[in-house]
């Protein structure tokens, strides 16, 4: 008697990959690689743009609200915008103005794409998101490397002072580090290092295009 054949499991319709890691692990850089590696088929979403916003602060106010923590995104938001893209949907999102602490005006409408990668602090710190991802990324990095990619970025893309950002990274970064980033490392279906070649790169790729067809179980 001849064996049933197993049928290969359905493509996905919208493929939602997550790449967590502390503040300067490489999170962002790889996402844009992937990205590029996946050509016209893949499109980026960074849970950054989600702050919450601050607009009825005044500046001072602001600038002392603690970023690092999972408590300054707007979940709800974020949920509903992840749900509608994982539908193939196209939502508006937000963008959010990091030198003034604000949501800018304009909104970004989004392009459906067949495989979306997020990339973020804590894209699965709630447990009922976790699930929506078919592939979880965590990037380790020494603290020491970390830092001198913080402090560079703060300083060239938001305007920040080095003392200001030094003292943010002692109060702020490193604590909520080790109580909310650091933990999704358990969750992760892979850690990666903080260098990546570029066939690495390439692998893991092929593996993001594998799952969308169904065929990486």
């Amino acid at each position: 008697m001849k064996r049933p054949v197993k049928s290969a499991p359905p493509a996905r319709r919208v493929t939602l990959v997550a790449i967590a890691g502390g503040s300067g692990s490489g999170k962002t850089w790889l996402a844009d690689a992937l990205r590029r590696r996946l050509r016209g088929a893949a499109a980026l979403l960074s849970i950054d743009d989600f702050y919450r916003d601050l607009s009825h602060l005044p500046p001072a106010r602001r600038a002392r609200i603690n970023f690092d923590s999972p408590a300054a995104i707007d979940w709800a938001a974020f949920e509903s915008a992840l749900r509608a893209i994982a539908d193939g949907g196209a939502p508006e999102l937000p963008l959010y103005d990091f030198s003034r602490h604000t949501r800018a005006e304009q909104v970004r409408r989004w392009r459906p794409r067949s495989i979306v990668i997020i990339e973020g602090l804590w894209p699965w710190v709630r447990s009922r998101l976790r699930g929506l991802f078919a592939l979880r990324l965590y990037r380790a990095a020494e603290t020491e490397l970390r830092f001198a990619r913080r402090l560079q970025r703060d300083v060239r893309e938001r305007g920040r002072q080095p003392a200001d950002i030094t003292r943010q990274w002692r109060a702020q970064v490193e604590p909520m580090f080790a109580r909310h980033v650091a933990p999704q490392r358990r969750h992760a279906h892979a850690v990666l290092g903080a260098k990546l070649t570029a066939n690495e790169i390439d692998r893991w790729a092929r593996r993001i295009r594998e799952l969308h067809r169904g065929t990486g179980g």
